[in-house]
């Protein structure tokens, strides 16, 4: 029975360029809720939590799933081009909520980029800066993963979350400009 429920895992929870080919669409989504170490779900969970909810309170509920489903699917295919043409290991599986986890952080510091967070946890930082930090010690970790570090964090899915909130944050700020555009030239 172990050995059954953990091929059905493997092959419906875990994305990668190779999985992808073979067909298996939904694990863009399915990986980014599954995780294989506690510590690793906390982690991802105790983030989304802080972030989340002021940013579901933001977008309201029924934009926030959207974004987070588009989040979830944007990393997992950043992971997955990325360790087929960067890394040339099209066979390497992930899952977690890690980058769209990223996506939640970096639209919370593109919408309150003066709130202040704290930086693993003690360093009080504006939430633009310690996106910044972060997501340069993401490209940092990808380059040495490139370089031929074996490092089983999924740097790649985390720089495609963060530039699916920013894109998302583009388009959600574009719109609401255009509507106080809008409402400013109708009231002249």
């Amino acid at each position: 029975m172990g050995n059954e429920h953990t091929k059905f895992m493997m092959d419906n929870f875990l994305v990668s360029w190779d999985t992808l080919h073979e067909g298996r669409y939904w694990s863009l989504i399915t990986s980014a809720f599954s995780h294989n170490m506690l510590w690793h779900l906390f982690l991802n969970m105790f983030v989304f939590l802080n972030f989340g909810l002021i940013v579901e309170q933001t977008l309201g509920s029924m934009r926030f799933l959207i974004f987070y489903l588009f989040a979830s699917i944007a990393s997992s295919l950043s992971h997955s081009i990325i360790c087929a043409f960067v890394l040339h290991q099209p066979e390497l599986l992930a899952l977690g909520a890690s980058g769209a986890v990223s996506a939640v952080v970096l639209l919370f510091a593109l919408f309150y980029p003066q709130h202040k967070v704290y930086f693993f946890g003690f360093i009080p930082l504006p939430a633009i800066w310690a996106v910044v930090i972060i997501s340069g010690l993401d490209f940092l970790g990808l380059v040495s993963q490139a370089k031929g570090t074996n490092s089983p964090i999924g740097y790649g899915a985390h720089l495609g979350g963060a530039l699916s909130g920013l894109i998302y944050y583009l388009i959600f700020h574009s719109k609401i400009y255009a509507k106080r555009s809008l409402a400013d030239n109708l009231v002249k």
